[in-house]
């Protein structure tokens, strides 16, 4: 397994990239319901945490397309946790009749995890809402289920840490858990502020004098932020009854069109420039190259938290497709696939 750590030094991490993008991979895999998966080793907590009475709980959506992700995920989380033991996964699946085999699932590979299956209650109505965007990967309802955890998840929660399924971490998840949510900040993440947010609407949008005033606030800065990996409040977000906020813009969306990319803009219409800033080693994202083609790319430059393969190219369909980019590599280790493999030099 990598052993990619934030105090890591750089060129260390690109001599392993390059040793790994010489071999050839090939594979043979299986879709769906027939996946199977490895049973993932225990790991146990570090003498040090006796002494911290706490959990870090993690949310994450949990579906059969991007299932071999989300095993991928968890494995990472708990592998470079210092109290693995103290992890709690909330999981948010499409329907009770998925939950029973998604459950059983996550039971044999991790059958020490403390978790939880939740639902979505009303698929339909949360379906209804979606308006068509630039991928249909991104019009899932369970795309959205980050505007509902705050309903979802156990009304004691206070903070969660919420994570795509296209990720590995490689560093203590617990550190992203600490991040503070002071003042009205309800919740953090890695900002971008030099990219272009104009282009994250329409220009419906800028043009209507109501509607562009949303960002005037001369107190309110406005920045990108990927919504797959956040620290939220959840007291805070139900206080501020967010939902209903994300809610009213994605039905204003259907009657004028003021965004094209799925679930992101929402987030963005209601919190960039109120978010608590996040490293950006949290969240070395677009790996999976941009929403139309998923063309290769390389690590921002910086320390490495986190791997993000956001974007179309997704690592186990390129390992698969055997076309993967160099980055690919650092995925396929925590890659729980139970399937016949040959690794020819």
């Amino acid at each position: 397994m990598p052993k990619l750590r934030r105090r890591s030094g750089g060129s260390t991490l690109l001599l392993f990239i390059f040793s790994l993008s010489t071999l050839n991979v090939s594979t043979t895999t299986t879709t769906g319901t027939n996946l199977h998966f490895k049973e993932a080793p225990q790991f146990y907590n570090s003498p040090s945490c006796s002494s911290i009475n706490y959990s870090v709980n993690v949310a994450m959506t949990l579906d059969i397309a991007y299932l071999r992700g989300s095993m991928a995920a968890i494995l990472s989380v708990l592998q470079h946790s210092s109290c693995p033991e103290n992890i709690v996964f909330h999981f948010v699946a499409s329907s009770s009749a998925e939950s029973t085999h998604l459950n059983l699932t996550i039971t044999k590979s991790f059958p020490y995890l403390h978790f939880t299956i939740y639902p979505i209650q009303d698929v339909a109505a949360v379906a209804g809402l979606i308006s068509t965007s630039i991928r249909s990967a991104l019009d899932c309802p369970l795309n959205y289920a980050r505007n509902y955890l705050a309903d979802l998840l156990p009304q004691h929660l206070q903070n969660v840490v919420y994570l795509d399924s296209d990720l590995v971490l490689v560093d203590d998840i617990a550190e992203l858990a600490a991040t503070p949510l002071t003042g009205d900040s309800v919740l953090a993440a890695p900002e971008y502020c030099n990219a272009n947010f104009t282009t994250y609407f329409t220009p419906t949008f800028w043009s209507n004098p109501s509607l562009s005033l949303t960002f005037a606030n001369r107190n309110r800065r406005p920045c990108y932020f990927n919504t797959g990996v956040m620290v939220i409040d959840l007291e805070k977000w139900r206080a501020g009854d967010y939902t209903t906020k994300i809610v009213e813009w994605m039905e204003l969306q259907k009657r004028m069109r003021i965004y094209e990319l799925g679930s992101l803009p929402p987030f963005l219409l209601v919190f960039a420039g109120n978010i608590a800033p996040v490293d950006h080693s949290w969240n070395q994202h677009g790996l999976g190259g941009d929403n139309f083609h998923g063309l290769c790319r390389d690590l921002h430059p910086g320390p490495v938290s986190l791997l993000h393969w956001s974007g179309k190219g997704k690592p186990w369909a390129r390992l698969d497709a055997n076309r993967p980019c160099p980055l690919d590599g650092l995925w396929s280790p925590y890659d729980l696939l139970q399937t016949p493999y040959t690794i020819e030099s």
